[in-house]
Formats: structure tokens, C-alpha cells, sequence
């Protein structure tokens, strides 16, 4: 249903104020009258009105001191002046001050029902710009959340929706679904994203760098500290800071989260200045948070500091239908990136992807389809490129830890073992991958 325009009438004579009243109900106008300047701003205190339609020359406050402080509680206010002493000085000033228009008394009816008609002409086509804003900052930098499953549909309203406030965020998901990918979408469409989004992988740091990481460190703070250092919640001042695995950090380190939590403050690694910081949090995990703090392996009150808003990223094995636009936005990434000829992918190549489980996710299917632009004839990607038995068995898939041991071996051997390019294309820093290559004792061949 259309919402009617609404339409404040002040004018100090009761005939001119009926006469508009009776007109403008006729023509299915929500209306209302003041007497004069003084009513009319006490009503504007409390009320909304579309249009206001006001008489200049009034005892007490004239109509142009009465335009000039409507314009300064709302700029856009449509305001349109009415006057019988018209001249052109009076017809200049009123526009100079903001107003829409102005209209002669006695009125022509035409002329005053074509001059309000534009005016909500007007009121409509505001009304249509600052839906099409909203609908442009709700899809603002979500380009790589690819999906028109309802499940992916949702994890995009929600995003919306939060990015509007400085709430805390838990991002819930399996490894691989894109919860980095989520908080980078709710960070740019919030008030922050002019300042920075600073990502912390906290499973990869031990219990002392990450200290120093999240908190900073003073000069000689320890050994090797030959300068001092920001420390992360330092760099996210007015941004966001991003705490991938979460449910990795220790029981000391969860005491001291909880702090800067509360106060919004800390202090540097050896050093005593308390240090400010204005950030929003959002924690990503892959496991159940609320399981360990039954079991007693993650704070309760820390857990409820940081679940304000929970977001949950659906497994790729439930929206097997976002697949196919998934392989057709990594195949052009890939043949662009490594300059092939833009490939397609078979039928019968989609419908096997379809019905494999996927237990690395999104990433999984990436490393996929970029293994098969690498080893197939650069012209279509068909089912013999695809590392998929017709078990549904990935080659040599076993584990989340297998399917991650093998995309990492994989790029390092793309770039020859150059460790800063094998990162950059990780999205990961040299010290994470240096550990995942102990960790799944990885050889350059």
C-alpha cells in the first residue's frame, strides 16, 4: 500500500487554512494546520511531514525565518511559500533559503495542484534513491560470496543487517567456507570501512606471539624486541579486528581478551602506558564454542561478550546447487590470472562436483578447478581433469588435514617454494605457513 503524503498548512488566517484542508483531503492528502512560525516548528519537533506549505508574512516569525530553521533540522524538508505580497526580491530569497517553490494568493487550483504533484514527485524519487543506496551497500563488496542457495542468501542479509551496528560478530563455520570472506563484507559496509580491517589468525601463534601480536611490544620487551611494535587492537583503532580461530587461544589469553573486551584498553608486551583503542571484534570458528564452555575449555563470560550476533556459514554439501556458479567465477579467477584462453566445464564434469561431499568447502573446489585449468587442454574442463573418483573419493582426501596438506604442497610447488609468494596466495603470513609446512612435514621435491 502507498503511503499517503502528508502536508502541514501554517497560515494566520483560519479561512486560507480551511479552504487548503478541505482541498488537499479531497485529494487524499494526510493534513494538518498551524496558526502560525511558532506551532508549526513545535509540531515539526514531534511530527513528520512531507510537505510543508507555509504563508511568509505571519505576525511573530515570518515564513523565511521559519524556512530557515526548517532547513536546519531537516535540509531535505520540502517547504513551499505562500505570499500575496509577491515580488521578485521575496521570490529570490525564499529560494535562496532552501524553499521548493513559492505560490501567489489568491491560488489557481491547477497551479497549486501541479506545483504539490512535483513535490511529491519529488518526495518519491528521494524515497526511490535511498532505497537503491541501501540496496547498493547491502551488495557492496560481497562479490566473492557467490550463491543463490537460501542458505547463502541468508548468511547476505545477515551481513546487512549487522554491518549497521559495532555489534560483536561470531562467524560459525566449517574450514573452508569463507568466514574471512564474511567479516571482510561486514566491515565494508559498515561506518568503519574507512579505517583498517586487521585479521589475526590466532591457531597459528603460540601463546607468547600472540601476546605480542594482539597487544604490541616495548623495546627490549623480550629477546629479539630491538624496536618497539603497534600491536593489532592498536592498528584496528575506528576499524574492526578479525580473530580467525578463536577457540584455539589459551585460558590466560582468553582472560586477557576479556579485558580489553571490557575497558577497551591495554598495555604493550613490557611496556606500562595504558593504551586506547575503539575496534569492533569479529571471531571466526570452526567448532562448537558453546560445547566448550559447557565443558569448561572456553570462558562463559567471554563467550557472551563476543556472541552478540552469530552468523552461520553453510557447508558447500548443502548448497551443492551454488556450485556451478562457483566453478564458472573460479575458472575465469584462473584463466585470467594465469592468461588461458577462457575455458568451459562439461556437464557431466558440474553434476560429478555436485555430488561430491566437499569436506574441504569452498577452498577445495578452488583448488579443483585451478588443478584442472593447470592439467587439462585449455579448451574445456571435463570429468578425467576432475582429481574425483567415481567413488566420490578425492584423491588421497581422507581429512579436513589431508585436503589442507594437499592445497598447500600444491601451491608451494606452483612457485617453486618461494615461501612470500606461496603466502600472498595463501592469504596467509610466512610464519603460519612456515608452521603448516612442519606440521604436515612438507619437502621440497
Amino acid at each position: 500500500m502507498t503511503k499517503k503524503i502528508s502536508i502541514l498548512v501554517v497560515d494566520d488566517e483560519s479561512s486560507v487554512r480551511d479552504s487548503l484542508y478541505n482541498w488537499f483531503i479531497e485529494d487524499d492528502f494526510e493534513v494538518a494546520c498551524a496558526e502560525d512560525a511558532k506551532t508549526a516548528l513545535q509540531m515539526l519537533e514531534s511530527e513528520e511531514f512531507d510537505i510543508i506549505l507555509s504563508d511568509i508574512k505571519m505576525p511573530g516569525m515570518d515564513g523565511l525565518e521559519m524556512l530557515k530553521r526548517i532547513k536546519n533540522l531537516k535540509k531535505d524538508a520540502i517547504v513551499i511559500m505562500m505570499t500575496a505580497f509577491a515580488t521578485v526580491e521575496t521570490a529570490v530569497q525564499a529560494l535562496k533559503e532552501g524553499a521548493f517553490d513559492y505560490v501567489t494568493k489568491p491560488f489557481d487550483p491547477d497551479d497549486l495542484t501541479h506545483l504539490i504533484r512535483n513535490a511529491s514527485r519529488q518526495i518519491s524519487l528521494m524515497d526511490e534513491n535511498e532505497k537503491l543506496k541501501e540496496k547498493v551497500i547491502s551488495l557492496e563488496n560481497v562479490e566473492d560470496l557467490i550463491g543463490e542457495s537460501e542458505g547463502m542468501q541468508k548468511v547476505l542479509r545477515e551481513i546487512a543487517n549487522v554491518s549497521q551496528s559495532s555489534a560483536s560478530v561470531i562467524i560459525n563455520g566449517e574450514s573452508g567456507t569463507g568466514k574471512e570472506l564474511v567479516a571482510r563484507a561486514i566491515h565494508a559496509n559498515s561506518a568503519r570501512r574507512f579505517f583498517p580491517l586487521v585479521s589475526v589468525h590466532c591457531g597459528a601463534l603460540s601463546e607468547s606471539l600472540l601476546e605480542s601480536e594482539l597487544f604490541g611490544h616495548e623495546k627490549g620487551a623480550f629477546t629479539g624486541a630491538i624496536y618497539s611494535r603497534k600491536g593489532r587492537f592498536e592498528m584496528a583503532d575506528n576499524g574492526t579486528i578479525f580473530l580467525d580461530e578463536i577457540a584455539t587461544i589459551s585460558p590466560k589469553m582468553q582472560v586477557e581478551l576479556l579485558r580489553v573486551l571490557e575497558t577497551r584498553s591495554f598495555v604493550r608486551v613490557g611496556g606500562n602506558k595504558e593504551i586506547k583503542s575503539d575496534f569492533r571484534v569479529i571471531c571466526a570458528t570452526n567448532r562448537d564454542l558453546k560445547a566448550m564452555v559447557d565443558g569448561g575449555t572456553f570462558r562463559e563470560d567471554l563467550y557472551y561478550r563476543l556472541n552478540v550476533v552469530q552468523i552461520n556459514v553453510p557447508p558447500l554439501r548443502e548448497r551443492a546447487g551454488d556450485i556451478p556458479l562457483l566453478a564458472e567465477y573460479f575458472i575465469k579467477k584462473y584463466c585470467t590470472s594465469m592468461n588461458r584462453p577462457m575455458m568451459t566445464i562439461e556437464p557431466a564434469a558440474i553434476r560429478r562436483l555436485e555430488e561430491f561431499p566437499f569436506p574441504g568447502n569452498i577452498r577445495e573446489l578452488e583448488n579443483m578447478i585451478e588443478r584442472a585449468i593447470v592439467v587439462g587442454n585449455g579448451k574445456k574442463i571435463t570429468l578425467k581433469d576432475l582429481p574425483i573418483e567415481k567413488t566420490g573419493v578425492s584423491y588421497n582426501v581422507e581429512s579436513l588435514d589431508d585436503v589442507e596438506k594437499q592445497h598447500i604442497s600444491f601451491i608451494l610447488n606452483k612457485y617453486n617454494w618461494n615461501i612470500s609468494s606461496a603466502a600472498k596466495a595463501l592469504k596467509v603470513d610466512r610464519v603460519t605457513l612456515y608452521n603448516k609446512i612442519r606440521k604436515y612435514n612438507l619437502k621440497q621435491t
